[in-house]
C-alpha cells in the first residue's frame, strides 16, 4: 500500500535513471545528475479526441504569403548579423547571460531603436517610414522598478515617445498591458520573475515558467508581436528552468563577455530564421552599448619591438575571423609542483600542447612555472590556436621572439604533426588586411575551391593576399621556420 501511494504521488521523474519524486528538484537523488528531473507523464489513459473546427483551411505551401514573416532590422547591425537580418513578427526570442553582463542595457537599446523605426545601414528606409508613427514597444521589467529602468534609459539615451515601460510580476497584468499598448515588440525582463496564480508554485519554478512562456508564445503568434524573453543562467552556464523552454521559442541567444572587459559577444545557439554560426561584438560602456564591426584590434598589443613569449593567431567565431594574441611566460619555479595558469584558453588543451613540446621537441618545463593568457579578455577554444600557443611557449622558454608581422594557425596532434583547420583562406585574408606579412600554417592549407593546390615556385613558401605563407608538417618544423622568419 505504501509503494502504491508513493507511486501515485510521484509527479517528477529523472530522464536518465528513472528515479521518481513527488516534487521537483534540481538534482536527481539517485544518479546525482543536475537538470534531468522533469514532470512525469500522467498514467491516465489517453482520451479519444475527435475532429473539430480548424482556425484556417490548409493551403498549398506555394500559396502561403511570406511577406508578413520577413525580417525587420533592429538598428544594431551586430545583432542583425546574428539574427539573420533582424527580428521576425510573431517570433519569440530568448536571451540568456550571466548577471550584470548587460542584457537589460542591450534590450533597452533595441527597444528604443524599434520604437523610433530606426534601422541600420543598408536597410530599406522606405519600408520603415510608416512604422515610425505607429511602432509601439512595451518593456516589462520584473526585476527592477520603473524608476530604475528610467535612470538607465536616461544614461544610454533610450527615451522615446513610443517606448512604454511597466513594472509587473503577474502574467495577467502583463497581458493587460499588451492589450492596452498594442505593441509590435514586447520585452520581458525576465521570465523567471513573472508568475501566474492559475498554477501552483513560485515564480521561476518549472511549472510557472512553462505556463508563462506558453501564454506569451500564444499571444506572439496570434497578434504577430515579436517577444523577447530574458532568461537567467545557472552556475554551469545553462539557461535556468525547464529545457522545454528552449524548444518552445524560435531563437535562443547567449550574451557573453568578461565582467572586467568592455567587450560583449552575442551568439545564437538556435535560430529558426537565420544562421547559428554568426557572432556579434559590442562595446559596453557607461553611455550604452555600441556594435563593433571590426573587433580584431581589441585582442592585439601594439608594440614596435618583438617580445619573447607572444604569438598572433586568427580564430573563427562562427564565420567571422578574429585576430588575437596569445602570451606566455615561462619562469623558474621554486615549488615542488610547478604552476600551470591559463586565462582565456582551455586548460586541458594547454596541458596537451606543453606535453607535446616536452616529448617531441625536447623543450623541458618540468621545473618551470607556465602562465598562458590571451589579450583583451577574449576566450579562444578553437584547436587552430595550438600552433600559436606552442610558438609562444617555446619562445618564452628559450627567450627568443617572433616577428611582429607573423601569425600562426593550425592544430597540433599528439604525434607532433600540424593539422589543417577550416577557413584558412578567410583567416589569412583578415590577417593580411591588418598588415601581417608572414604566416605559418599546416601543409595542405592553401587549396583552391576545387581542392587543387595553388601553384608556387618554392614548395615551402607561397604567397596569399600579399603574405608569405610557410607550410609545415610538424611542430618541430614550425618552430624552425617561425624563429628564422625575417
Amino acid at each position: 500500500m505504501a509503494k502504491a501511494k508513493t507511486a501515485a504521488k510521484a509527479a517528477y521523474r529523472c530522464s536518465d535513471c528513472g528515479w521518481q519524486t513527488s516534487k521537483w528538484v534540481g538534482r536527481c537523488g539517485e544518479c546525482q545528475t543536475w537538470g534531468t528531473v522533469t514532470e512525469a507523464a500522467s498514467a491516465t489513459p489517453a482520451r479519444v479526441v475527435h475532429a473539430g473546427p480548424v482556425s484556417a483551411p490548409a493551403r498549398p505551401i506555394g500559396q502561403v504569403d511570406v511577406r508578413s514573416a520577413k525580417t525587420k532590422p533592429t538598428g544594431l547591425d551586430e545583432l542583425d548579423r546574428v539574427l539573420g537580418g533582424g527580428i521576425v513578427p510573431g517570433a519569440v526570442l530568448l536571451l540568456a547571460g550571466e548577471p550584470g553582463i548587460g542584457k537589460s542595457t542591450l534590450l533597452l537599446e533595441v527597444a528604443a531603436l524599434a520604437s523610433t523605426g530606426a534601422s541600420g545601414p543598408g536597410s530599406d528606409a522606405d519600408s520603415h517610414s510608416d512604422s515610425k508613427e505607429t511602432s509601439h514597444v512595451l518593456y516589462v521589467t520584473g526585476e527592477e522598478s520603473a524608476e530604475q529602468v528610467r535612470l538607465r534609459a536616461d544614461r544610454v539615451g533610450a527615451i522615446t515617445d513610443h517606448l512604454y515601460l511597466a513594472a509587473e510580476t503577474e502574467l495577467s497584468a502583463v497581458l493587460g498591458h499588451v492589450e492596452a499598448v498594442q505593441p509590435t515588440l514586447l520585452v520581458v525582463d525576465s521570465i523567471q520573475t513573472i508568475g501566474t496564480s492559475e498554477v501552483d508554485g513560485a515564480p521561476g519554478g518549472v511549472t510557472q515558467i512553462r505556463e508563462v512562456a506558453a501564454n506569451l508564445i500564444r499571444v506572439a503568434k496570434e497578434r504577430g508581436i515579436t517577444v523577447v524573453l530574458v532568461g537567467h543562467v545557472t552556475k554551469d552556464g545553462a539557461i535556468a528552468g525547464p529545457r522545454l523552454l528552449e524548444h518552445l521559442v524560435d531563437v535562443v541567444l547567449y550574451f557573453e563577455g568578461d565582467r572586467h572587459s568592455r567587450l560583449r559577444m552575442i551568439r545564437a545557439v538556435k535560430n529558426r530564421y537565420g544562421p547559428t554560426d554568426e557572432l556579434g561584438c559590442f562595446d559596453l560602456s557607461e553611455v550604452g552599448i555600441v556594435g563593433l564591426p571590426d573587433p580584431s584590434g581589441l585582442f592585439l598589443t601594439r608594440r614596435d619591438e618583438p617580445v619573447p613569449g607572444t604569438c598572433v593567431t586568427v580564430t573563427l567565431e562562427g564565420r567571422r575571423p578574429l585576430v588575437a594574441e596569445v602570451q606566455s611566460l615561462v619562469a623558474k619555479s621554486h615549488l615542488p609542483s610547478p604552476r600551470r595558469a591559463t586565462s582565456g584558453l582551455d586548460t586541458s588543451r594547454v596541458a596537451m600542447v606543453l606535453a607535446v613540446l616536452a616529448q617531441r621537441c625536447k623543450i623541458s618545463m618540468h621545473e618551470q612555472d607556465v602562465y598562458v593568457s590571451t589579450v583583451g579578455g577574449v576566450r579562444l577554444t578553437e584547436t587552430s590556436v595550438d600552433l600559436a600557443l606552442a610558438l609562444a611557449v617555446a619562445g618564452s622558454t628559450v627567450e627568443q621572439s617572433l616577428s611582429t608581422t607573423l601569425i600562426a594557425l593550425g592544430e597540433v596532434g599528439l604525434a607532433g604533426e600540424a593539422r589543417v583547420v577550416p577557413g584558412v583562406q578567410r583567416r589569412l585574408a583578415e590577417a593580411a588586411r591588418l598588415g601581417f606579412k608572414y604566416a605559418v600554417v599546416p601543409r595542405g592549407s592553401l587549396e583552391l575551391a576545387d581542392g587543387s593546390p595553388l601553384k608556387r615556385a618554392d614548395p615551402q613558401l607561397s604567397s596569399y593576399e600579399g603574405m608569405k605563407v610557410m607550410e609545415v608538417d610538424s611542430i618541430q618544423q614550425a618552430l624552425q621556420v617561425a624563429f628564422t622568419a625575417p
